[in-house]
């Protein structure tokens, strides 16, 4: 049972179909008006640059045949100077430049040195970029890699004279310079309690090292002096590091601003919450109004509902931490009605007593 279409073979494509017969190891050389042939349809096809790539990483993929494989970098290298961004933006990705080309540089294939060479040179100047709107992230990634091995490239042309030596090594100073005073800065400031005169010259030195960063990265692309690339690696490593010693600075900082801005705002808060009713106001002493109310209570002499209806809170009438003047007229109406009560009960027992 088929769980799903058998990947298509990269030779039956139109474009496929010709470089696996331009690459065939029975050819004694290179034919040069079938490789222009093959560059004209790449760039006349919709598929072209796709299905060309395709082609050519079967080629590549697991040959021992030096012949096919020097035809086959030779029609790479007219391709990728003839056809277009479509097909270039293709090449110079890891799963072509890293995982096909460079793994014919291991010893079991056995290349010759010349050989060996182009497939370096290829990674060193697509590593440099194309004049179109190329992406070559990827390439330029695999170039520092091989780099960092101690990778040996071959030299150009063009070499570099002492003067410019000297500069370059000028300017890697400063930026080594810039990296120690950074560093210093970070070390002596505590995120929230930091000195206004080090934030000033930390920024100012966190715009200049980062400039200095991608002038190194474009150097790490042209400079073919060993010494000085070696420089220029661990000059970029320092950067990096304090360049994110930075970052985790300036998160601890705007993480403590924040905790202060929650801290004022919760103070303002409790500070305009009403305060709780004083315990004086609260407790019930032997003097105070609800103790004599107690009494009045307490006695059937009193009003028939056996409590003072003048007595009695009313709705709109205060709580209990009300002004004690209240309570005092309160106090002065209840009393009253209390001795006119005793009076009436005194004046009866005197008739009784005098029938």
């Amino acid at each position: 049972m088929a769980f799903g279409k058998a990947p298509r073979d990269p030779f039956s494509t139109a474009v496929g179909s010709l470089v696996e017969r331009a690459t065939l190891g029975a050819l004694q050389t290179e034919e040069w008006g079938q490789f222009m042939h093959i560059c004209d349809v790449i760039n006349a096809t919709e598929e072209g640059p796709k299905d060309a790539v395709k082609a050519l990483k079967k080629k590549l993929s697991k040959n021992c045949n030096h012949k096919e494989i020097r035809l086959t970098l030779s029609l790479l290298e007219m391709c990728m100077e003839n056809c277009g961004p479509r097909f270039q933006s293709l090449v110079v990705k890891k799963d072509f430049c890293k995982d096909k080309l460079l793994k014919l540089l291991n010893p079991r294939y056995n290349l010759p040195i010349d050989m060996q060479e182009k497939i370096l040179t290829f990674i060193m100047v697509w590593a440099r970029g194309f004049q179109g709107m190329v992406d070559v992230s990827e390439v330029k990634e695999v170039y520092l890699e091989l780099l960092k091995k101690g990778v040996e490239f071959p030299s150009s042309d063009t070499s570099n004279g002492g003067s410019k030596i000297g500069k370059l090594y000028s300017e890697l100073d400063m930026a080594k310079m810039n990296v120690r005073v950074m560093s210093s800065i970070l070390k002596e400031n505590v995120p929230g309690s930091e000195n206004p005169d080090d934030m000033n010259l930390l920024q100012k030195l966190y715009k200049t090292c980062r400039m200095m960063q991608e002038r190194i990265m474009e150097l790490l692309v042209t400079v073919e002096n060993e010494d000085v690339i070696v420089e220029l690696i661990q000059v970029n490593e320092d950067l990096n590091n304090v360049l994110l010693g930075h970052e985790r600075f300036s998160r601890n900082r705007v993480r403590f601003l924040e905790n202060q801005r929650i801290q004022r705002e919760r103070e303002e808060l409790y500070r305009k919450q009403p305060s709780a009713p004083s315990s004086d106001l609260l407790g019930l002493s032997i003097n105070s109004p609800s103790s004599v109310s107690a009494v009045v209570r307490s006695d059937p002499a009193v009003s028939p509902s056996g409590t003072d209806d003048s007595f009695k809170p009313s709705a709109s009438e205060p709580n209990k931490s009300a002004g004690w003047t209240d309570c005092a007229i309160k106090w002065t109406i209840t009393s009253r009605a209390i001795y006119e009560e005793i009076d009436v009960v005194l004046k009866t027992e005197a008739k009784k007593n005098t029938d």
